[in-house]
């Protein structure tokens, strides 16, 4: 469910609200930086003569572990007192438990929560077979996009929140390039829905772009993002 507040464009002694803080990782210096200029439009697509879902589970699992260990670099940065809401420029995200009931966490146990669900899914044989002649369940496809749609949350947390010590570690040619795989992924078999990645649509159009990537449904991010400037959103 969304919820949507709307803030006033003034306070109410006529001043000005204060100027939207920079997006330090929209910096055309730091954007270019990449670890590798392969084409990632030609890595993501289905392969001939391999099953979909094997593919799938392939690069999930994949991701899971890159994007695991790329949040673990600045884990020590993201406290309950730094992160009190898992938050994602005017977003805030919730958790929900197995029973629907909506939970509000700071950012690392939301993170936790994440990881955790998704370490469960990719080691159990009953969703992630790896035995020969093992059949993937009929809910694979939905637990997929699932498992996407958390692991995005995360990377946008990560340059939302912690770019500036991805910088300070020299690790940003990473993290640009894996948003850009990653993207490039679920944008090739419909993983997550546009409306969902929207809020980085800024950061994606200057990656992606740049990989021979087209805007996919999402080539309004630019006005959706100036519209957005003025409310607060909660998933």
């Amino acid at each position: 469910m969304l919820v949507v507040h709307r803030k006033s464009k003034g306070k109410p002694n006529g001043k000005k609200p204060a100027p939207e803080e920079k997006k330090l990782y929209l910096e055309p210096e730091y954007t270019k930086s990449r670890i590798t200029d392969f084409e990632f439009k030609e890595l993501v697509m289905l392969p001939r003569e391999i099953d979909l879902n094997e593919w799938l589970a392939s690069n999930t699992t994949t991701f899971f572990h890159h994007i695991n260990l790329q949040y673990s670099t600045i884990s020590e940065f993201c406290t309950g007192e730094s992160c009190q809401t898992m938050a994602v420029c005017n977003t805030q995200y919730y958790w929900y438990d197995e029973r629907g009931k909506k939970i509000k966490c700071t950012a690392p146990q939301y993170v936790d929560f994440v990881m955790s669900s998704v370490q469960k899914l990719v080691t159990d044989e009953d969703v992630f077979p790896t035995k020969y002649g093992k059949e993937f369940p009929n809910s694979f496809e939905s637990l997929v996009k699932k498992i996407c749609k958390y692991l995005f949350h995360v990377l946008a947390h990560i340059y939302s929140s912690h770019f500036k010590e991805t910088l300070a570690l020299e690790l940003h040619g990473h993290l640009n390039t894996l948003y850009t795989h990653f993207i490039l992924f679920i944008r090739e078999f419909n993983l997550v829905d546009p409306k969902e990645t929207t809020i980085m649509d800024d950061l994606t159009e200057v990656l992606c772009s740049s990989s021979g990537s087209s805007s996919n449904g999402s080539g309004n991010g630019s006005s959706n993002s100036a519209g957005a400037q003025n409310h607060v959103k909660e998933r």
